[in-house]
C-alpha cells in the first residue's frame, strides 16, 4: 500500500458564524466542493472555549449555542491554497491550521 504526501486544513470556527446569511462550515464545504478539493467533513465539538476563553458546550443546562465546529480537508498543498483566499474573506473569528499528512484514497482503486 503507497501512501501519498498531503496536507490535513483544519478550520475551527463556532457554529454560529455565516457568511451570506448561510452557516459558514456549510459555505466553506460548497467552495471546497466547487473547487475540486478532495472531500470535507464538519465535525461538531461539544465542549470547547475560544480566544475570549468563554466556554461552549453541548450540556442541556448550559444551553450554550455557538458550539465548536471543526471542518477538515485532506489534499496536496497546491490544491488547499485555493481555498486560501475564501477563508481570508469569510472568517472573522477563528483559527486555522495546516499539518502534514499521508493519505491513500481508496476510491481510487
Amino acid at each position: 500500500m503507497e501512501f501519498k504526501d498531503a496536507k490535513i486544513l483544519r478550520i475551527y470556527i463556532g457554529e454560529e458564524e455565516h457568511y451570506k446569511n448561510k452557516p459558514l462550515y456549510e459555505q466553506i464545504v460548497l467552495k471546497a466542493r466547487k473547487l475540486g478539493l478532495s472531500g470535507a467533513t464538519v465535525l461538531q465539538g461539544i465542549l470547547g472555549f475560544g480566544a475570549e476563553s468563554h466556554l461552549h458546550s453541548s450540556k442541556l443546562l448550559d444551553l450554550s449555542i455557538d458550539l465548536p465546529v471543526v471542518i477538515e480537508i485532506v489534499d496536496n498543498a497546491e490544491n488547499l491554497k485555493k481555498l486560501y483566499p475564501f477563508l481570508e474573506e469569510t472568517i472573522k473569528e477563528g483559527i486555522v491550521t495546516v499539518e502534514n499528512a499521508k493519505w491513500k484514497n481508496f476510491s481510487d482503486q
